[in-house]
């Protein structure tokens, strides 16, 4: 799996199918619906579409829709995800977050919005590493900081 540039030329790299064969995550709590870049292991850039009928509008808040600042992270988080999990020696493991780091909301992701999500690794030692992490809405920045997580097999995480 490569980058494709921006994604519109050819399509997305991983459609929702394909980012669901890589992604332990299902709806309603899978936050990307498709990857366009992918560089396993270094870098991925995803897209949420934010539709008005996502359910956690109904609550985060009636009548002013927002979405929920830890929603657009995990959506960051899942990009990150993908990027690792496509590498051949994790596939089929759990991304675990193991921490957040100086994340700022700079703007309301709405229903309408486009998030684009792009996640670089910056570190990855054995199953820890850290990843810079930008959520846009055009050209604006929505939500960033730092992500840190652990790469768990199935039988280290409880329920699988």
């Amino acid at each position: 799996m490569t980058s494709n540039g921006n994604g519109s030329e050819s399509g997305p790299v991983l459609d929702k199918n394909g980012v669901e064969a890589v992604l332990p995550h299902r709806d309603p709590f899978l936050l990307i619906d498709e990857v366009r870049e992918l560089d396993p292991g270094k870098r991925a850039v995803a897209v949420k579409y934010v539709r008005e009928d996502e359910p956690f509008f109904r609550g985060h808040f009636p009548g002013r829709p927002v979405m929920p600042g830890v929603l657009i992270t995990e959506s960051l988080a899942q990009t990150g995800a993908c990027a690792l999990l496509s590498l051949e020696q994790y596939r089929g493991r759990v991304p675990l977050f193991a921490g957040i780091d100086r994340m700022r909301f700079r703007r309301p992701v709405v229903p309408g919005d486009l998030l684009v999500l792009e996640v670089t690794v910056d570190r990855l030692r054995r199953r820890i590493g850290k990843g810079t992490a930008i959520a846009k809405v055009g050209n604006e920045v929505a939500a960033e900081g730092t992500l840190t997580f652990a790469i768990a097999n199935t039988d280290e995480v409880a329920g699988f």
